[in-house]
């Protein structure tokens, strides 16, 4: 195939990915409405508005079940997943986007660098918005989890002032700053909506994935069947849940040598490469056109995830 049919259809290639990224992008920001309020407008209207058509819901076939792209993203859990980073995408969205980036990453490096680099640059940039999703998840956890003792407190105080649990819940969602005051506040207004307490609780723990908020939902739910001072068990949590902050700091602080060391030794090796590439360029490529060059580059590689594992496994202490 020549060059004069090549060129166009990267450049076609690239277009439509970007097209379909901006057009992910521009759906995701214009969908404001939360699925509860979806829910509330579709039950308070006999008709749904689909495009210029007005469809009735008694219409619609009652053998309408989800195709094989649904399941398979379901199965996936990526719904959970970006719940949980409060990113506000569907899953069929985060699919196109990572697809997008992986189109045009390859495209790209078809039409100006080579085809070998194509398959490479789309695992990377394909990649790019799962590291985000990743990210985002990891942070929102750990603010969470730095919050929970405040939010335990603050419903016992609520309780020795004589108010309900409910109440301390919502007193929660009101006054402290997410992610923890929406959680909460969507766990409060379940149980206002009709769901029992316990089911909100157990749902909360499901979205948030914390062992400590376990112990609340657990110690909330034995308390409403036997009866106790729920007050002053949510102290005891909170104290439990500082204490190991505080002996988590201290591990840090231990192993902060280990963890620069392992930093130094896995970033070395890709730096002193990119530096020898730009010093002599033919000495690296031989890494790549050799034969045993690109065995001993495999080796390297795989090598340097094994060190990071083991480096990761003994700097790493759970508490």
């Amino acid at each position: 195939m020549g060059s004069s049919v090549i060129i166009p259809a990267v450049l076609a290639a690239t277009f439509l990915g970007m097209v379909a990224l901006v057009g992910a992008i521009w759906s995701a920001i214009a969908q404001r409405q939360s699925a509860a309020e979806l829910r509330l407008a579709r039950l308070a209207s006999p008709v749904r508005a689909v495009g210029e058509q007005t469809v009735s819901l008694l219409a619609e076939p009652l053998t309408d079940q989800p195709g094989p792209w649904d399941r398979l993203v379901e199965s996936l859990r990526l719904g959970r997943l970006l719940e949980q980073a409060g990113i506000r995408l569907s899953s069929k969205q985060f699919c196109l986007v990572s697809l997008a980036l992986a189109s045009g990453a390859a495209a790209l490096m078809a039409a100006f660098v080579g085809w070998v680099w194509m398959i490479p640059a789309a695992v990377v940039a394909g990649s790019l918005p799962a590291c985000v999703v990743w990210f985002q998840r990891r942070r929102r956890l750990q603010a969470f989890a730095r919050q929970l003792p405040d939010a335990l407190e603050l419903v016992a105080r609520a309780l020795r002032a004589g108010h309900s649990l409910a109440a301390g819940i919502h007193l929660v969602g009101q006054e402290m700053a997410e992610p923890i005051g929406g959680e909460f506040r969507r766990c409060y207004e379940q149980q206002n909506l009709g769901v029992a307490l316990e089911e909100a609780l157990q749902e909360m723990t499901e979205r948030v994935p914390n062992l400590d908020l376990r112990f609340f939902a657990t110690a909330v739910i034995l308390q409403r069947q036997t009866g106790g001072d729920l007050a002053e068990i949510l102290d005891k949590i909170s104290r439990l849940i500082r204490e190991r902050f505080q002996i988590w700091g201290q591990i840090q602080a231990l192993t902060g040598e280990g963890r620069l060391s392992g930093i130094v030794l896995l970033a070395l090796p890709p730096v002193l490469f990119v530096v020898m590439y730009f010093l002599n360029p033919d000495y690296c490529l031989v890494l790549f056109r050799d034969p045993m060059g690109q065995k001993m580059l495999l080796g390297a590689v795989v090598m340097q995830v094994l060190g990071a594992l083991v480096i990761r496994k003994i700097v790493n202490i759970e508490v």
